[in-house]
């Protein structure tokens, strides 16, 4: 699920996104975008990919049920748009508005 939230922002991302209970993950610099997991280890988790587009945040939110079957490959069980990932979206966006 992508939606956006407008800024700006008094805290930089890694602040705001500890204030919705996201860890760090990682820095993809190929695509200017970072990821954060909730909970921070295990499955099912939240995966929460982030870029800045002038003051606002651009986010893309999914629900990832089970780690990847295979090495190296991205494919997992994952729910986009499902109630669980909508209902999270809202908590998120009102957190951060």
């Amino acid at each position: 699920m992508r939606f956006e939230i407008e800024g700006p922002f008094k805290e930089n991302i890694y602040i705001l996104m500890r204030k919705i209970n996201y860890y760090f993950f990682k820095k993809d610099e190929q695509k200017g975008e970072l990821e954060f997991a909730r909970p921070a280890k295990g499955y099912p988790r939240f995966h929460l990919f982030v870029k800045t587009k002038d003051d606002s945040l651009i986010l893309n939110l999914h629900l990832d049920q089970k780690k990847p079957t295979y090495e190296g490959v991205p494919a997992h069980a994952g729910e986009y748009d499902s109630e669980t990932v909508q209902k999270e979206a809202g908590r998120i966006k009102e957190i951060l508005k």
